[in-house]
C-alpha cells in the first residue's frame, strides 16, 4: 500500500501549495529502492526523501504539510509518511507538531507519531491532547485516547504512560463517546491498563458502570476482554459472571493425535451451579506456554439445563507462533476456573 500511487498523492498534495517543491525527484527518491522494503521502513524511506523535498525550516514545512491535507485525498498510506516527518523532526516544536497532526489525522491517524512529543514534552503535549478529547472531530478524540495508550501497537514506548494517571481524564471523558470508533480505542486503552495494573482497570470500569452511559456495557465489555480472558474474579464479577461457577460434565476429544495443520476437535458438556453469565475459554499448555482462546459465553444460563459445544481448534502453521510437535493438554476454563482437561499428542 506504500508504493507509488500512495507517493504520488502526497506529492500532489505538497505541490499544489508549495511552488518550488521538485515533484519528480521526490517520486523518484521516494520509489528508489521502495521494493524491498516492508511496511514501517517503507514509511521512513519515503518520510526521508519528503525531507529532502521539502528543505524548509520546521514551522514553513508544517505549513505546507497542513495546506497539502485539504489540496488531495490523503488516506493512512498516502499521509502516514507526512506524519513521520513530524514524529522525526518537530520533536522540539511542539505547537507546529501538533498542530500538523490535528490535521493530518482525519485522513492519517497520528497515533505513532505523537509519542516522540509525548515522549519529549510530557504534561505539555498532555494538556493538547485534554483538548483533543472535547473536539467535535471524532478523529482528534479518537486520537487522544489511542495516542496515549501504554501499550500502543507498533508504537514507540512511553514509559511515563505506563503509570495510568496521566490518561484518565482523557478516558473518563470519552468513555461514552457517540462515536464507536473513539469508543473502541477507549476500550483498548484500558486493556493496556490491565496488564499492568489490572485493580486500577477494574476499579474504572466500576465506576463507569455506575455512572451509565448509553454504550458503556460494550464499552466495558471490550475493555475487560484480557482480565474475562486471564480468569479475573473481580473481572468476572464484574460482567455479572460467577467465579468458577459450572461443572464440566464430559469432555471428549476427537482424536488424541493431531498431525500439525490439521484441526483438533472436542466435544464438550456442561451444566452451571447457579442461574447468572456463562464465559467460557479454552486454553492449550505445553511446556513453557499456556495459550487461552474464546469456546463460548452464554448471557444466562439455568441449573440443570446442560449445554454442548462442539470446536475445532487449527494447528495451521503460522509465522508469528511456533507450535513445535510433542504433548500437549486442552483445559476447559467456566468463568476464570480449569474444570476439566485431556491429554492430546500434536505429531
Amino acid at each position: 500500500m506504500i508504493n507509488a500511487g500512495s507517493v504520488g498523492v502526497l506529492a500532489d498534495g505538497i505541490a499544489a501549495v508549495w511552488k518550488p517543491f521538485s515533484r519528480a525527484a521526490f517520486v523518484r527518491g521516494a520509489l528508489a529502492g521502495l521494493a524491498g522494503l516492508e511496511l514501517k521502513d517503507r514509511v521512513r524511506h519515503v518520510a526521508r526523501m519528503l525531507h529532502e523535498a521539502l528543505p524548509l525550516p520546521f514551522a514553513d514545512a508544517a505549513e505546507v504539510l497542513r495546506g497539502s491535507a485539504g489540496q488531495v485525498r490523503l488516506d493512512l498510506w498516502s499521509g502516514w509518511p507526512a506524519t513521520e516527518h513530524v514524529a522525526t523532526h518537530g520533536v522540539e516544536h511542539l505547537d507546529e507538531s501538533m498542530a500538523t497532526l490535528a490535521v493530518l489525522t482525519p485522513h492519517s491517524t497520528a497515533e505513532f507519531a505523537v509519542r516522540p512529543l509525548l515522549e519529549r514534552h510530557h504534561l505539555d503535549a498532555m494538556k493538547i491532547m485534554y483538548d483533543w478529547a472535547h473536539s467535535p472531530d471524532e478523529h482528534l478524540r479518537r486520537l487522544a485516547s489511542e495516542g496515549t495508550r501504554p501499550r500502543l501497537p507498533w508504537g514507540s514506548r512511553v514509559r511515563w504512560l505506563m503509570e495510568p494517571g496521566p490518561a484518565l481524564p482523557i478516558l473518563d471523558a470519552l468513555r461514552d463517546d457517540p462515536s464507536e470508533y473513539v469508543r473502541r480505542s477507549v476500550a483498548n486503552h484500558v486493556n493496556d491498563i490491565a496488564k499492568d495494573h489490572p485493580e486500577v482497570a477494574i476499579d474504572l470500569l466500576a465506576r463507569w458502570r455506575e455512572s451509565g452511559g448509553s454504550h458503556i456495557e460494550r464499552t466495558l465489555r471490550h475493555a475487560a476482554r484480557g482480565l474475562i480472558k486471564a480468569g479475573h474474579p473481580r473481572a468476572l464479577t464484574l460482567m455479572g459472571a460467577s467465579p468458577g461457577a459450572g461443572t464440566v460434565d464430559d469432555l471428549t476429544l476427537h482424536d488424541t493425535e493431531v498431525v500439525t495443520g490439521n484441526h483438533l476437535r472436542f466435544t464438550v458438556t456442561l451444566t452451571t451451579d447457579h442461574p447468572g453469565p456463562i464465559i467460557l475459554k479454552y486454553a492449550i499448555r505445553r511446556d513453557n506456554s499456556h495459550r487461552v482462546f474464546h469456546l463460548a459465553e452464554r448471557p444466562s444460563m439455568q441449573p440443570g439445563h446442560p449445554l454442548t459445544i462442539t470446536k475445532s481448534h487449527s494447528f495451521r502453521p503460522v509465522t508469528t507462533r511456533n507450535e513445535p510437535p510433542g504433548p500437549r493438554t486442552l483445559e476447559i476454563v467456566i468463568n476464570g476456573t480449569v474444570r476439566a482437561s485431556a491429554p492430546f499428542l500434536l505429531k
